[in-house]
């Protein structure tokens, strides 16, 4: 089993410019593999029919420059120092410890092979960028030996022994494998990755019941941030909302500050601060409703697979015969979009994953078409619009909260007995089957 814990650390004055300077020359090398990586691939991703001569000159054609390649030039790039044109920069990566910069090259490659072959489900990542000094912000040890962690204090190659906060001890029978050495808003911190192999990792295999499975339906109205299929209604916390007022404030009296000038640097940190506190009030609060829903001993949560990425996109532009725009209600669905980010329910979807798998549990996602629209009693059909927020069949006199019953149906979506949906010339025609009997011992249990 593996862990992740991340610490603060408190390097002396002496040791943050030496942090500061390890990182510096990691960004230098991860923008030179990366310059190199690009500069092969615009010189040799067409063939030679394909391209125009006079247009495109054909350039010296290469080997690709691969992950071997470049670890192998870094005992000659560390023999002596590295001049930077541009800054007059002497840089010695002599200085930094071998696996941070094998680590780096390694980031180059990754980066690069996401964005030509993609991942493992086959997703391309846009292409890689090159790093200025404030987005590298993090360098890796790879092997993380037996001694280093000694009482309150960390060793690092190259660095010295540094001040840790243990917050929270490492677990009897873990070892540390990697070691995270990033910078925030706030300070230093280090990721411990932890791994104890007598802890299996495989996944349990669950039997999906009525009892040992909750639906949980995603709300942004009110101060309610999930509905469950067990009638409870779980409050949100609206981290962006709350200090986007004091946000603007800042961002505002910022960009009037003279650009590199000491205020307009103090007012960076101070914003940059602010976006961390956001985050992490965020981050908390998923944590915590996380460990909330894995308290009901429930072994399978059904959660909606939402398109996020569609949900949050901006309004298709409208003209007229004259190509003038017409209004497209996208101020609306701004503050729809800001709603939908400030929840985070992807973020709340992978840390409800490894809480619950944590426990033995699973969450699997399923589409939420109509769960909202369908009685959860008697499968009739009651349409809504967004405001209405109370549910109410006239077909069985049955009245709940609209989410609550989205809930309900998203676990019958997730037991295999929603109804069939089909539509037929506009019409709604609703197929059910044994799906009643289920719908009624939902309906008991909660």
């Amino acid at each position: 089993m593996k862990v992740s814990y991340q610490y603060r650390i408190k390097p002396t004055t002496e040791q943050k410019l030496r942090l500061n300077h390890i990182r510096r020359l990691c960004q230098y090398l991860y923008n030179r593999m990366l310059g190199d990586k690009l500069d092969w691939w615009e010189n040799n991703r067409c063939a030679v029919n394909s391209c125009s001569i006079i247009s495109c000159p054909l350039p010296k054609f290469r080997d690709n420059p691969n992950y071997n390649i470049h670890q192998d030039l870094l005992p000659f790039l560390k023999e002596d120092l590295i001049l930077v044109e541009w800054s007059g920069e002497l840089l010695d990566l002599s200085s930094v410890y071998s696996q941070v910069l094998q680590n780096t090259v390694k980031r180059v490659h990754l980066a690069f092979d996401r964005y030509i072959k993609g991942d493992k489900n086959g997703k391309r990542s846009g292409k890689p960028r090159f790093k200025s000094e404030s987005s590298f912000k993090s360098f890796t040890y790879t092997q993380v030996l037996d001694g280093w962690i000694n009482g309150n204090r960390i060793k690092l190659p190259k660095i010295g022994e540094i001040e840790i906060i243990l917050h929270r001890p490492i677990p009897d029978g873990f070892k540390a494998k990697t070691c995270i050495v990033s910078k925030k808003a706030d300070g230093w911190y280090i990721t411990l990755s932890l791994e104890d192999t007598r802890v299996p990792t495989e996944v349990l295999d669950v039997t999906i019941t009525t009892e040992n499975s909750i639906g949980i339906d995603a709300v942004l109205q009110g101060d309610t941030f999930l509905a469950t299929s067990d009638s409870q209604l779980i409050p949100s916390v609206k981290a962006f909302r709350i200090n986007q007022d004091e946000l603007a404030r800042i961002s505002k009296k910022k960009s009037a500050k003279k650009k590199r000038s000491a205020s307009r640097r103090k007012l960076t940190k101070k914003e940059a601060k602010l976006h961390q506190k956001i985050a992490r009030s965020r981050k908390d609060h998923h944590f915590k409703t996380s460990h909330q829903l894995v308290r009901t001993k429930k072994k399978v949560f059904f959660l909606e697979d939402l398109n996020l990425q569609g949900l949050t996109k901006r309004n298709k532009p409208k003209q007229d015969k004259d190509g003038k725009y017409l209004p497209n209600n996208q101020a609306q669905k701004s503050g729809l979009n800001k709603s939908w980010l400030d929840a985070g329910f992807g973020q709340f979807g992978d840390i409800l994953s490894y809480i619950a798998g944590k426990a033995g549990g699973q969450v699997i996602k399923v589409k939420p078409d109509y769960t909202s629209q369908i009685c959860s009693n008697c499968d009739e059909y009651c349409p809504k619009e967004l405001e209405d927020r109370i549910h109410s069949c006239k077909a069985c006199n049955v009245e709940m909260d609209r989410d609550i019953n989205a809930a309900i149906n998203i676990k019958r979506v997730g037991l295999g007995v929603f109804p069939t949906i089909k539509r037929r010339r506009g019409k709604l025609i609703i197929e059910s089957h044994d799906s009643m009997i289920t719908s009624k011992k939902i309906q008991e249990s909660t």
